[in-house]
């Protein structure tokens, strides 16, 4: 069925860097044939424009202040409207295989599937703890999941990333598509709206992209800070998935135990970066009665603020 299926890969950017040249390379080298290539730009000052059009990519500008995460992808979907997948791609995001693609749309031959995400591996300089982030949230094992499985699962039901993930268009636009005004997570509200109108979510541990980050503890601060800001936007996740908190301490306990394991010198580092994300979730519960002007100093999205 994978060759009766149309998909295009989209990819929202802004000054992406010197990486960016590997990961186009990398969609060029897919084996499977993509109908459309298109980038929505958010203002960028480096070659990020001019080397996408030399990989035969399609370009959309938008001003910097245009840029959300949802309503950007959104955008994207819109400009790709004749396709029956929309796959996402972050602008750091490298595809590890000539098959990732093909990997990944090979989960809608499933007529139940409305969206799948791939298997995002670290970078190959990749630092320990960015290395278990990446084991410790994309297994090895491939799954499925409907709504049904949040009795066992709750929260993390929904758990997906946008750095390499495939849309069913039908689906995504009987869920209204990505959210507009959402500070981040706009594909984990997707999944969970689609979990909830009885679409199910695949999980593709063979389409793998190499995607991680190595934060310093501002950082972290910042990305958990946003993080609760989501969760405060979206209660009702928590209200019909519920809390998130027991994942939290799972990942820390995981963590502790695989710097332990693998490298102890790494021991503090792990822990002041576990205490900037837990400080940073706690303060973003307060971020209504926190100055706008501060908030664009304590969130790692400040363009969401302006």
């Amino acid at each position: 069925m994978l060759n009766n299926l149309t998909f295009s890969i989209l990819i929202p950017t802004f000054n992406a860097g010197n990486e960016w040249a590997t990961s186009l390379q990398a969609v060029a080298s897919q084996a499977a044939n993509v109908k459309h290539k298109i980038i929505v730009d958010s203002g960028s000052t480096d070659n990020t424009v001019e080397v996408a059009k030399s990989f035969g990519f399609k370009i959309v500008s938008i001003p910097k202040q245009e840029f959300n995460h949802g309503a950007t992808r959104q955008l994207l979907g819109e400009l790709s409207n004749d396709v029956d997948i929309c796959i996402f791609l972050t602008q750091d995001a490298i595809l590890a295989s000539p098959d990732s693609v093909a990997n990944l749309v090979s989960a809608f031959d499933d007529p139940s599937i409305g969206m799948a995400y791939g298997r995002q591996l670290p970078h190959v300089n990749a630092k320990l703890l960015e290395t278990h982030a990446r084991l410790y949230n994309y297994p090895s094992e491939s799954n499925i999941h409907s709504f049904d499985d949040i009795a066992s699962m709750g929260f993390k039901v929904f758990f997906c990333s946008n750095s390499f993930a495939a849309y069913r268009k039908s689906a995504l636009l009987d869920v209204g598509g990505f959210p507009p005004d959402s500070i981040m997570g706009e594909d984990a509200i997707v999944a969970a709206k689609m979990l909830s109108a009885g679409f199910k979510k695949a999980y593709v541990a063979h389409a793998t992209v190499h995607h991680s980050h190595s934060y310093t503890l501002a950082e972290e601060f910042k990305r958990y800070f946003d993080t609760r800001v989501f969760h405060e936007q979206n209660k009702w996740l928590i209200e019909n998935y519920g809390k998130p908190t027991g994942e939290g301490i799972k990942f820390m306990k995981s963590e502790l135990k695989y710097v332990v394991k693998n490298d102890l010198k790494v021991i503090f580092k792990s822990i002041a970066s576990l205490g900037a994300k837990w400080l940073g979730y706690k303060s973003g519960k307060f971020y209504k009665r926190i100055p706008r002007s501060l908030l664009t100093k304590v969130s790692m999205h400040k363009h969401y603020w302006k």
